[in-house]
């Protein structure tokens, strides 16, 4: 046998060629419908189990401790040594640069972020209550403290933002109040003070 004769043995008549190109043109349409089945999850897109959110933060890197207090309907009572109480939950308990020193890699790292964040995990019919508490003071100075309502669903929407200046250590104040309706709607958005630090803490 030639080698031209050995060449075109190895040639792929019309018929191959043309069901060559159909596999792989239905090869590439299923892993098209498999990406449009299975889409890549969106980074950076946080969904809190939450209905609302309640964020108060002072100066970043300031060494006073600022508290959050707050009730509920049904009496549920929520600050630093109960930390949840019915759909309520108060995240984190932030206390200054007291808790902000962290260890990674054998090197010690200070977060200056002071924010405390409390949950509200329902729309239980009632009202609730938000104090900040000037619990312990380093500086001996006023803070600012600011004081960000959100609802998270169906869409974020801010209710309430604010800042209230705490001037002295064991000073409290209502951050802000509101009432959810048995519809679920908030209603009544104010700041008319109640304390509740000794009323909580008996």
């Amino acid at each position: 046998m030639s080698l031209f004769q050995r060449k075109n043995s190895f040639d792929i008549d019309p018929f191959t060629d043309l069901l060559f190109n159909v596999l792989l043109t239905f090869t590439f349409l299923f892993l098209i419908a498999l990406l449009l089945l299975n889409p890549p999850a969106k980074s950076g897109i946080i969904d809190p189990k939450a209905e609302f959110i309640v964020t108060v933060s002072w100066p970043d890197g300031d060494p006073n401790d600022i508290d959050v207090w707050a009730t509920g309907p049904e009496g549920a009572k929520v600050w630093y040594k109960k930390t949840q109480d019915g759909l309520m939950h108060l995240d984190r308990d932030d206390r200054g640069l007291a808790n902000d020193t962290q260890t990674v890699n054998g090197r010690e790292i200070i977060n200056p972020l002071n924010q405390e964040v409390l949950t509200i995990r329902g729309r239980p019919p009632g009202e609730f209550i938000v104090n900040v508490h000037y619990f312990k003071s380093e500086t001996k100075k006023e803070i600012p403290v600011t004081v960000y309502l959100a609802e998270v669903n169906p869409v974020m929407k801010v209710l309430n933002y604010h800042t209230t200046v705490l001037s002295e250590e064991g000073e409290e104040a209502t951050a802000v109040r509101f009432t959810i309706t048995p519809a679920g709607e908030v209603i009544n958005i104010n700041r008319l003070q109640k304390s509740l630090v000794k009323a909580i803490s008996k």
